[in-house]
């Protein structure tokens, strides 16, 4: 059930591998012994996201769907698109899957929308096996080239810094949702680090890496930053009892964000809110709304 905000999230590791004692004792020899090579290693294993098969609901709700490719020249993606109408594009987040927001389809549909999302690179039905924010970003951009005007973003998690680093950039949206949005993914880096025993100088020779590989600073995917020169109306739910992104996140985010709200469940954890009946009415609400209101004023 929705409730006011209050209080104080605490962030909690969330990395969760196969053989992760033993990777704790190779990088506890390898940074000692070849620091370059212990680097690499953590590079490989920071982009490396979990995989989970659909389950029966999901591959029906894909089924559904009409499928697509996406190349862009710089990714290729898989997507699926539901209906007609103004378009909301869905955004999953890290180690998950676009159909993991479908309970948000018919609702929209309904509602006169079309819907699309998509496999991140490294996720899902999407080719590679290594994925990383500026991949989700650049995938992002790209479906949302293909799929025409957007007129809102429904987003989870990691999903969240993509649609607002996305936006920053100059990704035209006309309101977005956010679902358990992280504040700052660069943070991640150091819970990633103390999970698997990597000092301080390898997770920064790894951060360079990826610095040089991507074209980025750490301090770009600073969410809250962003947030501080965004137009875009934002209505976010958050839930008091998230393990993997704390509630203090989104609270930072709407808190940066001019206009935006924030609505705190109970109960729902990480995952279950992007499927909560409440937490989806409230939001198509919100969208509808907001376009009525811009139809209203001559925007739409």
């Amino acid at each position: 059930m929705p409730e006011e905000p209050s209080g104080r999230g605490q962030k909690r590791t969330n990395v969760r591998l196969p053989y992760a004692g033993l990777l704790r004792i190779s990088f506890r020899a390898l940074q000692t012994a070849a620091p370059p090579l212990a680097a690499r290693l953590a590079e490989i294993l920071f982009r490396t996201p979990p995989r989970h098969p659909a389950n029966g609901g999901e591959r029906e709700a894909l089924a559904s769907g009409r499928r697509g490719t996406i190349h862009d020249g710089h990714v290729t993606v898989a997507t699926w698109s539901w209906g007609e109408g103004p378009r909301v594009l869905l955004v999953h987040g890290w180690g998950s899957r676009g159909v993991r927001l479908a309970s948000f389809a018919p609702p929209l549909i309904e509602a006169g929308y079309s819907v699309t999302t998509f496999d991140a690179p490294g996720h899902g039905a999407s080719p590679g096996r290594l994925s990383s924010l500026p991949q989700f970003i650049a995938a992002l951009e790209a479906v949302a080239g293909e799929a025409g005007p957007v007129v809102a973003i429904v987003a989870h998690s990691m999903g969240c810094s993509a649609a607002a680093i996305a936006m920053r950039r100059g990704l035209a949206v006309g309101h977005a949702v956010f679902l358990a949005p992280a504040a700052n993914p660069g943070d991640y880096s150091r819970r990633f680090a103390e999970y698997f025993g990597i000092g301080d100088a390898v997770r920064e020779a790894m951060q360079r890496n990826l610095e040089r590989r991507f074209g980025f600073r750490w301090n770009d995917f600073d969410v809250p930053r962003a947030a501080s020169s965004m137009t875009t109306p934002l209505l976010a739910f958050h839930d008091r009892e998230d393990s993997d992104v704390p509630w203090s996140d989104g609270g930072a985010v709407v808190r940066a964000w001019p206009g935006a709200e924030l609505v705190t469940t109970r109960g729902l954890g990480h995952r279950r809110i992007v499927h909560d009946p409440e937490v989806i009415a409230r939001a198509v609400a919100f969208l509808r709304q907001g376009e009525r209101a811009a139809r209203a004023s001559g925007g739409g």
